[in-house]
């Protein structure tokens, strides 16, 4: 705990040097108990420093009752509400141990923390978000920075946890790594290299299966993916036959009969527009593809069969790829989309296990997941992504990585990566449409 206390105050001195008045709201436990340490260390530095902690008289944690007592002993100025005026804010309110409701005074001074220019700077998570699902609660303390302690908590990367947490700290105090994760985050793949001596059929052919009447763009905007994330060659099968067969944005895209594609030589990208005409070719699409794609439509389709659930289960490991949104994973698990946000790593790594498949549970924080491995947590990409047809456009990417030969945990990882740095790189004061975003990426 005094190790803790000392790092927030270092950190609290390192991102605002000038801050003279600082208010350390204090919890009933042992985040509070790193507070007051925080606290001491920051008064014996010669600033203003004042504690709030509500039921003094309840018993605290034995360390923190401990550092309690050392800030009294170093002159600390203790009250039962909030400054008028400061110039910063420590969060050490419940940090991890927040699980339910937050009960008078402790919300108000929430209310008050996120009502003022000031920075919030919070210990381990920001009280009132759940580190283990990223879910926050109602009233929760909206933070600028947040120091995570001994080991990083995956709430912080996913669900509302990017819109909480502000810029991520990290300080192991130096206590060893542990052993046992329960997940990692992504990370930037290496840049790919073509060799000289290669041509299209090097880098594979990938196949769209989707566009049911009305909702042609979504298979156009995967084809468009997949040729600009590297795939050789491109075809697309519309489900209505009744379009112009060219692709005015890429003309290299060749345009197919869904009963003339050789699934078994190419990486079948299913559901992009697929409608529920998807769901007849479904059971030749699992059993032929030599490495499949499955978005959209085509998980909408599997969630209502079980002869075609059994049929995925049954495909070759390490060759198919899941890329629901939380309301098509809700329906593949028989749960509410609120369950599957609340419960992120579990249900992703709960269908990668059932399905035997790599999935990409997509949101705020993307879910990679598979079976035997340890998931990815996301860490790219911002809510310039939250319009139609992005995923798409991931569906495509992942399949040009799969037909370049990665494996597809390898290519479910770095597609996600990269969809999301282009999203980060969008400088236009306009929105990033799906078609902008095929037109970006880069290999």
């Amino acid at each position: 705990m005094q190790r803790a206390g000392l790092a927030v105050a270092r950190l609290a001195m390192a991102t605002s040097p000038h801050a003279r008045n600082i208010w350390i709201a204090c919890g009933p436990g042992n985040n509070g108990g790193d507070g007051y340490e925080a606290a001491r260390h920051l008064k014996l530095w010669g600033k203003t420093t004042v504690v709030t902690s509500a039921n003094p008289t309840v018993a605290l944690p034995p360390d923190s009752t401990a550092s309690r007592q050392s800030a009294l002993e170093a002159g600390m100025v203790f009250s039962d509400h909030p400054p008028e005026q400061f110039d910063l804010c420590i969060d050490a309110l419940f940090g991890i141990g927040c699980r339910g409701p937050l009960d008078a005074p402790y919300a108000q001074w929430i209310c008050t923390m996120n009502s003022r220019a000031v920075p919030v700077l919070s210990i381990d998570t920001p009280s009132g978000l759940n580190a283990d699902s990223g879910i926050a609660q109602t009233i929760c303390v909206r933070a600028n920075i947040t120091l995570s302690l001994l080991t990083l908590k995956p709430g912080l990367f996913t669900a509302d946890g990017r819109a909480t947490c502000g810029d991520i700290w990290f300080d192991a105090l130096d206590v060893a790594e542990p052993k046992d994760l329960c997940a990692e985050l992504n990370k930037s793949p290496p840049h790919m290299i073509r060799a000289h001596n290669t041509h299209k059929g090097s880098f594979g052919d990938v196949c769209i299966v989707g566009g049911s009447r009305g909702m042609a763009g979504a298979a156009m905007l995967a084809s468009e993916a997949a040729l600009r994330g590297g795939a050789g060659r491109v075809y697309l099968a519309m489900l209505d036959t009744t379009l112009q067969k060219l692709h005015t944005h890429c003309p290299e895209v060749m345009f197919r009969d869904v009963s003339t594609i050789a699934y078994e030589s190419m990486t079948t990208v299913a559901g992009c527009g697929g409608g529920d005409d998807i769901t007849a070719h479904l059971p030749e699409i699992l059993d032929r593809s030599a490495r499949l794609v499955l978005d959209a439509d085509a998980l909408n389709g599997i969630a209502k069969s079980n002869s075609l659930q059994h049929q995925l289960a049954a495909r070759k490991p390490n060759t198919t790829v899941l890329t629901p949104h939380p309301l098509e994973a809700a329906r593949l698990v028989n749960e509410s989309s609120a369950y599957v946000q609340a419960n992120r790593l579990t249900v992703a790594q709960t269908l990668a296990d059932r399905f035997g498949c790599v999935v990409v549970l997509k949101g705020s924080g993307t879910i990679i997941a598979a079976p035997s491995l340890v998931p990815r947590i996301n860490t790219s990409g911002n809510a310039r992504l939250a319009t139609a047809g992005t995923g798409d456009v991931l569906a495509g990417l992942v399949g040009a990585r799969l037909a370049a030969g990665a494996n597809a945990f390898v290519s479910a990882c770095d597609s996600v990566f990269l969809h999301g740095c282009v999203a980060d790189a969008w400088e236009s004061k306009a929105s990033l449409t799906a078609n902008e975003l095929a037109k970006r990426l880069f290999v």
